[in-house]
């Protein structure tokens, strides 16, 4: 394993032990609907059947059609505030 796939597993673990990683799954989901995100990518998924019709489409296609935009779609300052609170986390808690 590389240093940084060890590093990414001793972060990760230190989230899930403090808590934090749920509150920040809970912040981003509450900042998704907030900004119209989880809207977009239900009228996409929509899109997405009505073009291969319903019988044409399984879940794990409409998975690998929908993840790109959904990534996509998340706003920079979303992604700017998840990552100064993991900073800040690890700033306080910077034992790993």
């Amino acid at each position: 394993m590389s240093k940084d796939s060890q590093m990414r597993v001793a972060i990760n673990q230190k989230l899930i032990e403090m808590g934090e990683r749920e509150r920040l799954k809970e912040l981003l989901r509450a900042k998704l609907v907030e900004c119209g995100w989880k809207d977009q990518l239900k009228a996409h998924c929509k899109d997405v059947i009505k073009e291969k019709g319903l019988e044409h489409v399984t879940v794990e296609d409409l998975v690998t059609e929908v993840t790109p935009k959904g990534r996509a779609l998340v706003p920079d300052s979303v992604k700017k505030e998840l990552l100064q609170r993991i900073r800040a986390f690890l700033a306080q808690h910077a034992t790993l």
